[in-house]
């Protein structure tokens, strides 16, 4: 795989792990429905630095891996993609199960920056993210890959996933895009959770 492929990769699966509803997606589907659309904003720029960090800290990791134990990387690449397919299995699972959108009455009152710390801490919490970033950077990051990769990838993972969670921001605090995602929701966990899935199975044979 080239860099440029590589890059798109990493991109579109980060992507799709994104759209699979945790505890980051919930959060701002609570604050834009309860508080404001700027609060959910906020709180999606948080979510984007968050991703920041996590995938500069990953790229940091894999590539003292790929210079000093070529062979654990390999090992590691595969036990990217039986994630993948584990996480796959995961989202088709729960396509059918409800975003949970509890009320924020009574909350502390919230400020924009509130918001942004909050939504930043929340993804820096979340025990997924660090599954999924390791797996998809492991098993998609091409071992001799050019530096200029990894100083774009981190400031291109914060653009895709604020722009995501801004997105999921603007269509919860508005009725009618928040009515048509909530009945199209199995469909969609289902599609992603099938090209997760296949990804997962293809790089797994690659690595082989």
């Amino acid at each position: 795989m080239t860099a440029s492929g590589a890059l798109f990769a990493i991109l579109g699966a980060l992507l799709i792990g994104a759209i699979s509803p945790g505890p980051s997606f919930v959060y701002v589907v609570r604050t834009s429905v309860a508080r404001s659309r700027v609060d959910g904003l906020a709180g999606a720029v948080g979510m984007g630095v968050g991703a920041m960090i996590f995938g500069a800290l990953a790229l940091l990791g894999l590539r003292t891996l790929m210079t000093e134990a070529a062979e654990l990387y390999r090992v590691l690449r595969i036990a990217g993609g039986l994630y993948l397919v584990y996480l796959a299995y995961r989202i088709w699972r729960g396509a059918g199960e409800p975003v949970a959108v509890a009320s924020l009455e009574g909350a502390v009152r919230a400020t924009p920056f509130r918001s942004f710390a909050m939504g930043l801490l929340t993804q820096l919490s979340n025990p997924k993210i660090v599954a999924v970033f390791g797996a998809i950077f492991a098993a998609l990051l091409p071992p001799d890959h050019p530096r200029w990769l990894d100083l774009a990838l981190p400031p291109l993972i914060f653009l895709q996933e604020t722009a995501w969670y801004a997105l999921v921001a603007f269509a919860f605090s508005s009725p009618r895009p928040r009515a048509f995602y909530l009945r199209a929701k199995v469909w969609i966990d289902r599609a992603a959770g099938a090209v997760i899935g296949v990804l997962g199975l293809r790089l797994i044979w690659e690595a082989r």
